[in-house]
């Protein structure tokens, strides 16, 4: 079984994640991906996010009813903030008969370098990159990459959490069950500091 593994905060999920995982499986030789909901990104602030159990719980309703997707919470129980290598390395003794990959956008495959034990990523496991408009991708040694030219939306999380907070529709930019679980829970209402 082939797993395609995407990580990320998903503060919240919306459609433009769900698209990407789509547009992965319908493209490549990947069965299956799983939405890496990660508790801390050492890259982000953690004061700005949703509880992760609340993240993973919006992950799972997004996800809801397509066998080729999966909300794992994982990284819940590892050490933070989440380091992919440590993450890659448990799951891959966790399920010896899965085949992992990554994926990820331009502008994270462009920070790779910087990402804690990066070479043990790289050597081990294939990483397969969607597109971001205004990230050059730049070869990296040793990485078995395959690009994709991913639909892209410019729909980001940051811009959802400031238009809840402004009380301005989210409708078409989350799955319709995401924006009723946000309004029910009155999620991201406030700022946090």
């Amino acid at each position: 079984m082939k797993t395609g593994l995407y990580f990320g905060s998903f503060n919240p999920i919306h459609i433009g994640h769900l698209i990407i995982a789509s547009h992965v499986l319908n493209e490549t030789d990947l069965d299956e991906v799983w939405f890496m909901v990660s508790p801390q990104n050492p890259f982000k602030p953690s004061a700005t996010l949703l509880n992760e159990y609340d993240r993973l719980h919006l992950v799972r309703k997004a996800v809801e009813g397509d066998i080729r997707m999966k909300a794992s919470d994982a990284e819940f129980s590892l050490p933070k903030p989440s380091y992919t290598a440590t993450t890659l390395a448990f799951l891959s003794d966790k399920y010896p008969s899965r085949e992992f990959a990554i994926i990820m956008g331009g502008d994270s495959f462009q920070n790779l370098p910087k990402w804690h034990n990066y070479t043990a990523i790289t050597q081990h496991y294939p990483i397969y990159v969607y597109n971001r408009p205004g990230f050059e991708l730049k070869p990296i040694t040793s990485a078995n990459v395959r690009v994709l030219d991913a639909p892209l939306l410019d729909i980001s999380a940051t811009h959802i959490r400031t238009l809840i907070l402004e009380g301005k529709s989210i409708r078409y930019l989350v799955p319709p069950a995401i924006e009723g679980e946000l309004t029910t829970n009155r999620f991201y209402r406030t700022q946090k500091k």
